[in-house]
């Protein structure tokens, strides 16, 4: 029969995992790219912008109608005819807060489109107008 040697007589095996490391690094890696995401502003759809030196960011409920050049019409970034604009407008106000509606218009749109929108808007009471510009 053989004897074991003492546990103090073994030699000690040292394993080392990367595994656990890997982890963290990819938590602190998407981390980081969930957290750029919500750094960009999204307002609505791209269009070019006129300038104003006297435009301001209003701090309300917004509700955002795009205007492209060929007269489409985007409401919070779906597009939708103009007639069903006004109803899409109501559906999406609260009553216990003040909604502002940001037209976003392609400097190159024609003016008669951006007064169909604003007459379609201005049938609601208690909406506020703004017109979104690019500052100078």
């Amino acid at each position: 029969m053989m004897r074991t040697p003492p546990e103090s007589d073994r030699p000690v095996e040292i394993a080392t995992t990367i595994v656990p490391l890997m982890d963290v690094v990819f938590a602190i890696l998407t981390f980081f790219i969930m957290s750029t995401l919500y750094l960009t502003k999204s307002e609505g759809l791209i269009v070019n912008l006129p300038k104003a030196s006297q435009s301001q960011q209003q701090q309300q409920t917004r509700v955002n109608i795009t205007v492209f050049p060929n007269g489409t019409l985007a409401l919070n970034e779906q597009v939708i005819p103009i007639e069903q604009l006004e109803s899409n407008l109501r559906s999406l106000m609260i009553a216990t807060q003040q909604t502002v509606v940001i037209i976003n218009a392609d400097k190159s749109v024609e003016h008669g489109n951006i007064v169909a929108v604003l007459d379609q808007v201005k049938k609601i009471e208690g909406i506020k107008v703004a017109i979104a510009t690019q500052k100078l």
